[in-house]
């Protein structure tokens, strides 16, 4: 299709495209009750021809898909690879040991506090949300249900301790997105967000503390949970050394072995343990990877739990992240989220305003784009020059990025954090989100300290120096 006009967007045509995308989705969701990914591909399809007839050409929309596309791969080959990890590690009885042993240990009082914690600290190893989410999340989830504790709160806590060390940890990929975005160094851009991330964590800790006083007192089922117990017994081989494979996946995650060989590594460990612990064969693991794992321990609790996992579990997911970011590639390429950005950086008059327009610009792409790495880079792209005018370090820049765009990926049922989340965990986004506290109060921290100035450090001589010498360059 060629392109008949010098191609131009403006906000009331972003708007409509905008309206058009929550009208269809509110009723898909509140009124069909339905799937989301038809609603997404109707936008993109709109989205498309409001573009079209504002002088884009289509095989550069079609690029854009295909490259927005190109970067939610690496995302694609990881959901793959949990899938066959979740799959061989019921089979293989690992998943099971960790509810058995977490059901003795943990009690509801203390129960989403240590959760948040654990994630934390395993996140923090890691630099991996969702390898933290897949491996000791999912065993937290059948704990938590054992001891009573809504499954929303348990996904919450999960979900907070796990970006509190994706977004922490040098291993992160988002990490160092951040401040490549921004221009600033790995490890000050990590000790510039423990500024927002500490407090953040912190009140997420005190709430949890409150929410968990509410079960404290909690005469628990003892019959439900001996119940479960003699379920996992009397269909898996129990061992302390089940605990193993998570361990070794870890370890090989820390010692910075790529994403997917690192969690396949984890497939064929737990295949090995099953093999040997409880007896099953190369078939049966191969069958589980693909399709899951089937339960059928005769207490419907437990196999509702155990029945998950597997390649094919995976499918409703990617489906969504693609559908996703074809409108998320139109978008971009249309210049629709470029437009946004303007309109939001009208109101950035002070250091306060320029933080809040950031963070909405990120929760925005995030809504719209449907991936963090869109809401890192966008934003960073669009406001880095702002900042380097006012004297802002440029880790206030890439602090403002992750405590936004990382943090609230998740947030998002068609986002590819979102989806995925869903799909390891089996609680809608929607439904954890009110209990993600960190998530929720690291953002408002962060807008609180651009307009009262706490932290929000200038120039270095060095950085004024190196911004003037790229002026004279540009000019």
């Amino acid at each position: 299709m060629k392109m008949n006009k010098e191609p131009s967007m403006n906000i009331m045509k972003t708007a409509i495209v905008l309206l058009f995308l929550i009208t269809t989705l509110t009723y898909t969701i509140r009124v069909l009750d339905g799937y989301i990914h038809i609603p997404i591909l109707l936008s993109a399809s709109f989205a498309g021809l409001i573009a079209v007839g504002s002088g884009y050409r289509w095989s550069d929309l079609e690029e854009g898909i295909v490259r927005t596309i190109g970067m939610a791969m690496p995302a694609i080959l990881v959901m793959l690879c949990i899938g066959m990890i979740v799959g061989v590690w019921i089979t293989a009885g690992v998943v099971p040991s960790m509810i058995f042993y977490g059901l003795q240990i943990l009690s509801p009082g203390i129960f989403l506090v240590a959760t948040c914690l654990i994630c934390s600290i395993v996140s923090l190893a890691t630099g991996s949300s969702w390898t933290t989410a897949a491996t000791v999340g999912i065993a937290l989830i059948g704990v938590g249900s054992g001891l009573g504790i809504p499954l929303p709160m348990v996904a919450g806590a999960i979900i907070s301790g796990s970006y509190f060390g994706d977004k922490m940890s040098p291993l992160s990929d988002t990490t160092n997105l951040a401040p490549a975005m921004a221009g600033s160094n790995l490890f000050d851009h990590i000790r510039h967000m423990i500024f927002t991330t500490g407090p953040s964590l912190l009140i997420a800790l005190v709430l949890y503390g409150i929410l968990g006083m509410k079960y404290a007192g909690k005469q628990l089922d003892y019959d439900a949970i001996n119940v479960m117990l003699d379920a996992l017994r009397g269909s898996f081989n129990i061992s302390i050394w089940m605990l193993l494979p998570p361990i070794i996946v870890i370890i090989i995650v820390i010692r910075k072995v790529p994403a997917v060989p690192g969690l396949f590594s984890g497939v064929i460990v737990g295949a090995l343990f099953g093999i040997v612990f409880q007896g099953n064969t190369v078939g049966d693991l191969f069958i589980n990877a693909y399709s899951g794992y089937s339960a059928s321990t005769g207490v419907e609790f437990v196999d509702s739990l155990l029945s998950r996992g597997g390649i094919q579990g995976m499918y409703y997911t990617i489906g969504l992240i693609l559908c996703a970011m074809c409108f998320g590639g139109i978008m971009d390429t249309a210049d629709m989220l470029k437009t946004i950005a303007e309109q939001i950086m009208k109101f950035a008059k002070s250091t306060g305003s320029l933080v809040t327009a950031t963070i909405l610009t990120a929760i925005a792409t995030n809504i719209v784009a449907g991936d963090q790495y869109l809401a890192i880079v966008l934003p960073g792209r669009m406001f880095k020059e702002m900042y380097d005018e006012r004297g802002l370090a440029p880790k206030n820049l890439s602090r403002v990025l992750e405590d936004s765009g990382t943090l609230t990926s998740p947030l998002v049922p068609w986002n590819t954090c979102g989806a995925y989340m869903h799909a390891s965990l089996g609680v809608h986004p929607f439904a954890y989100l009110p209990y993600a506290f960190l998530n929720l109060i690291n953002p408002l921290i962060s807008i609180f300290y651009g307009y009262t100035g706490i932290t929000m450090e200038k120039m270095s001589d060095k950085e004024i120096e190196a911004y003037e010498a790229s002026k004279i360059q540009a000019e």
